[in-house]
């Protein structure tokens, strides 16, 4: 069973979602990341950005053919399903990520918003309705 997590109070989602990436890299695990096009644009962007010394290699699901897809370590994909890995998917999104009982792990990463949290509440209730164990972590206590 799919081992979930939600990160909540994420100052800057996309920001912590490197730091995450980054992280994640580090231990050498694969990750899915899916989000709207949009963030999905922006978080591509920003791993470029992030750091002067930190290469975050990763490749986009749509851009990409799956030769490329299955060697890169971070894939940003829009439809986590047709992903090629299935070890870690984090949730940048409003949604239920399709597919996402396929994997090992699920972090959904929740910012401060009033809205972004009220998404989460209901993403939160599915997965305890359907019996999945769920572990928070709030971020702006562990500052």
């Amino acid at each position: 069973m799919t081992e979930i997590s939600f990160h909540f109070n994420a100052p800057d989602k996309l920001g912590y979602a490197c730091r995450l990436l980054r992280k994640a890299f580090g231990a050498g695990s694969r990750v899915v990341v899916t989000g709207s096009p949009e963030q999905l644009r922006e978080l591509d962007t920003t791993l470029w950005t992030f750091g002067a010394l930190d290469f975050i290699p990763h490749s986009h699901a749509s851009a990409q053919g799956q030769r490329v897809q299955a060697r890169s370590p971070i894939v940003l994909a829009e439809a986590p399903r047709s992903a090629p890995h299935q070890q870690v998917l984090v949730n940048l999104g409003e949604g239920l990520p399709e597919g996402f009982e396929r994997f090992e792990r699920l972090i959904e990463v929740v910012t401060q918003d009033d809205g972004d949290r009220m998404q989460a509440r209901q993403r939160w209730k599915h997965y305890a309705d359907r019996g999945y164990a769920i572990v928070r972590h709030d971020l702006a206590q562990a500052q």
